[in-house]
């Protein structure tokens, strides 16, 4: 017998967003929070730059609206940049009150220290040195741990939503839980809860370079199209431009930060190439600097550029960049004295389920948060630092809109997960060599720069992959393995059929065939839920 579990809040993914949640409803209901790897991991803790906000007098709310607005190419949505900048400082003075240490200007000052990132016309970023995301993610985390009424499952990966519609073949579409994977036990189990909560991030695995955690893996937002919530505008894939360039640097981010502070991209020879692509240089949107490496890279057959900030004194390097100073020694660079090898990687995904302001999604009781959404806030390019800022606003918002919900009893006819009819794997070379082969078409096809041959290519590539992919999961145990493949290979889908629907080049979205903006395209592109089978 599957073991089930009953809780008033379930919330898959214990990133930023999720934590801020289960700590907002805490009070008042009993909380269940997910994580498929260890609590913390996720691509939260990693989080260099910082959150933006507006502290410093010489900036506005309204200034943070128009930068984010501009970055976001015509498809933010207007209201919700001005709802989540409104609600910026309050969500800053939450995490100060929790205990969160940001960097101030010095010792002897009360004001904190501000940075600024691409797109930003002020110093807005509030940051804890160079690791804001691990002094977030770890405060909240301790919080949580403490707190009676919240319960943690590490190594718990969702497998599928419960809907009425899909389990108990009724005409409405109400989430009533998830079945789930005990990793670690290698037993599916069922968490049942009036209220579900995907929080799971974003989905950069699916790209052979990525920035992101090997959690990273789309697994709400293939989960939420399942169960048949829409999907918004995920052709726009951030690639960050600057991830450290090694062949055993895996994963590693070089901070937008150092740019704000002065940092040049150079060539191999030592000279500079930003300025002569765009007015902000370095500082330009991501979407145009990762485009412009990739650009040069290409050009001159190069591995990758160089990223210098060899100029500032090292004491300033220590101190604002500890944490990537000591990563970079540790590969053989030393950034006070030489520039750092950088390439662009798949970094943050723009799109998701789609979302209201209460974060509520098409499904009566299903909210999503965080990368996992997709609020209206980022259009076709997030402008730096307003990610955590989003995990933390619409945390807030929909655990506000929950504790308004009028309570509602769960059916008692919810079925059990049935593995019956299925049988253990003899090998997994199928997986591995799926995973692999995904990915890489993905990096060769789907990246940052397009074309409809490419797309095309991928899409029957991923056609057959799909085929192997079901028929192994119709047959055999689920695994952890097996459940992010296909995972991975649903949000392969949405992202190339999202790229094939919009025929212009707009925001991260860049493609040969139509290289320019269209007017006429200024709209999100919406793939439908999927039919409940």
């Amino acid at each position: 017998m599957t073991t089930t579990h009953h809780f008033d809040l379930l919330i898959i993914g214990s990133g930023t967003a999720g934590l801020t949640l289960a700590l907002k409803m805490a009070d008042q209901a009993r909380v269940a929070v997910l994580s498929k790897s260890q609590l913390e991991e996720g691509a939260s803790l990693y989080a260099q730059g910082g959150i933006s906000v507006v502290l410093d007098k010489a900036d506005s709310l309204q200034s943070h609206i128009d930068d984010t607005l501009r970055a976001g190419g015509g498809l933010c949505d207007e209201a919700v940049v001005r709802f989540t900048v409104e609600h910026a400082r309050e969500s800053i003075e939450w995490l100060i009150e929790q205990g969160v240490s940001f960097t101030r200007d010095d010792m002897t000052t009360e004001s904190y220290h501000l940075t600024q990132e691409g797109g930003h016309s002020h110093r807005r970023v509030i940051h804890s040195a160079d690791a804001t995301g691990r002094a977030v993610e770890t405060t909240l985390l301790d919080k949580a741990k403490a707190h009676p009424n919240i319960s943690l499952f590490p190594y718990h990966i969702g497998i599928d939503l419960i809907t009425t519609r899909k389990h108990l073949a009724a005409e409405d579409n109400t989430c009533l839980g998830c079945y789930v994977l005990d990793i670690k036990a290698d037993q599916p189990k069922t968490f049942l809860a009036p209220v579900t909560v995907l929080a799971t991030g974003g989905a950069g695995k699916v790209y052979l370079y990525t920035s992101n955690p090997d959690v990273s893996t789309g697994d709400g937002i293939a989960m939420g199209w399942r169960a048949g919530c829409r999907i918004a505008n995920m052709e726009f894939i951030q690639f960050h431009p600057t991830c450290l360039y090694h062949p055993k640097a895996k994963s590693f981010l070089i901070s937008e930060a150092l740019r704000g502070e002065g940092a040049t991209l150079k060539l191999a020879d030592g000279t500079r190439f930003m300025p002569a692509f765009h007015p902000q240089a370095e500082l330009a949107p991501r979407d145009i600097v990762a485009r412009v490496i990739d650009h040069e890279m290409k050009r001159l057959g190069q591995d990758c550029v160089y990223l210098d900030i060899s100029h500032q004194p090292k004491e300033f390097i220590t101190s604002h960049f500890p944490t990537i100073y000591k990563r970079c020694l540790q590969f053989g660079v030393d950034m006070a004295k030489e520039p750092i090898p950088v390439v662009p990687a798949a970094h943050y995904t723009c799109g998701g389920v789609m979302t209201d302001m209460h974060g509520r999604t098409d499904i009566d009781g299903l909210y999503a948060v965080g990368e996992t959404a997709h609020t209206g806030l980022h259009g076709a390019n997030r402008m730096a630092s307003n990610s955590l800022l989003e995990c933390l606003v619409f945390a807030d918002a929909a655990a506000k809109d929950i504790a308004n919900r009028p309570k509602k009893q769960l059916p008692e006819n919810i079925p059990h997960w049935d593995d019956s009819r299925v049988h253990p794997a003899k090998e997994a070379v199928a997986i591995s060599h799926n995973w692999d082969e995904l990915r890489r078409f993905m990096w060769d096809y789907v990246g940052i720069v397009r074309s409809t041959q490419r797309l095309n290519r991928a899409r029957q590539r991923l056609f057959l992959l799909q085929q192997e992919i079901n028929e192994f999961y119709s047959q055999h145990h689920i695994s952890n393995d097996l459940l992010e493949l296909r995972n991975l290979a649903d949000v392969a889908e949405l992202i190339i059929e999202s790229a094939l629907q919009r025929k212009e080049s707009r925001g991260l979205h860049y493609t040969l065939d139509y290289p320019e903006m269209s007017d006429g395209n200024a709209s999100n592109s919406i793939i439908a839920g999927k039919t409940p089978t």
